[in-house]
């Protein structure tokens, strides 16, 4: 099928995540929802080990790698060609050829911004994701990543958390009415950890999530548990990973945290190390993170 029936947004507000976007993967934010099982499966964010695959080579790569959920980059003239500028007939193809492929299109990556001073900018950063939020829609997604992303000289960082959290409220009824969640990464200096449970005490939109990036500052502070904690009501269905053997970054602990939430989600990862073989390290890569998997769920 070309497309798929999205709820109202009475419906999607009054319901949980998974309803809202029907066959994707539901966060963890509400004790309704946390009644799940866990369920985490492993996909590939474009960047970068994709960015010179176009569809099809995707597609191919990734059935072949066990990798069956994926984010396009947008906005970086990537072979996979996802971007504004499709024409409805281009997105309803793209549509199609991963509806009928085993691999799914579980986010859409667009780099725009919540922290701008300038209300110009940020006005164009608001309408830029209006377009990425129907993009998604067209394609087959129901996750859109923005950023938070920094703070500024002479703005307290008050301000700038208000800012955020306000400009995602007013972006997610809109978010809501496409069947969409909006992602907001754990990126830039103000992508720390508690910087991102104060925007959420912010924030009333519940389809606006929390997306983990693993870095290794999510340690920092008062730990990592505690920074998981923080943000764990929270939680996108999407998180992105930076390599599993690196060992600044307590993997094992979070895997064996999310199983002990019943997130419900995909982990993409997120890699940008030269390796010979893509496919081969991306299997890599899936195999150490269902190892932790099953580690965690036999504790």
């Amino acid at each position: 099928m070309l497309t798929r029936t999205i709820p109202s947004r009475r419906e999607f507000l009054a319901g949980s995540l998974a309803a809202a976007a029907a066959c994707a993967m539901p966060s963890i934010g509400h004790a309704a929802e946390a009644a799940a099982k866990p369920n985490l499966r492993f996909g590939l964010a474009t960047y970068q080990w994709g960015m010179d695959w176009d569809i099809p080579t995707l597609i191919a790569n990734c059935t072949k790698a066990g990798v069956l959920g994926i984010e396009p980059r947008t906005s970086s003239k990537y072979a996979h060609g996802i971007e504004l500028e499709l024409s409805a007939e281009k997105r309803a193809d793209v549509n199609k050829r991963f509806a009928d492929s085993p691999v799914k299109i579980v986010s859409i990556a667009c780099g725009e911004r919540m922290d701008w001073p300038d209300p110009d900018k940020l006005a164009a950063s608001v309408e830029a994701c209006k377009g990425f939020l129907k993009l998604s829609h067209d394609v087959g997604s129901s996750v859109l990543r923005v950023f938070p992303n920094q703070f500024h000289p002479n703005v307290p960082h008050e301000k700038t958390i208000g800012q955020i959290a306000k400009t995602l409220n007013d972006l997610g009824p809109f978010a809501a009415d496409l069947g969409q969640e909006l992602s907001l990464e754990a990126h830039g200096p103000a992508g720390e950890l508690p910087t991102m449970q104060a925007v959420m005490a912010q924030v009333t939109q519940r389809n606006v999530r929390v997306r983990l990036n693993c870095d290794a500052r999510d340690t920092q502070g008062k730990g990592f548990e505690e920074n998981f904690n923080g943000v764990k009501p929270y939680l996108s269905r999407i998180i992105h990973l930076h390599g599993l053997k690196d060992v600044k970054y307590p993997y094992q602990l979070m895997v064996d945290l999310l199983i002990k939430a019943n997130w419900d989600g995909w982990a993409l990862m997120e890699n940008s190390d030269k390796v010979p073989d893509r496919v081969q390290a991306l299997i890599e890569q899936r195999e150490l993170w269902e190892a932790m998997v099953a580690k965690a769920t036999k504790a």
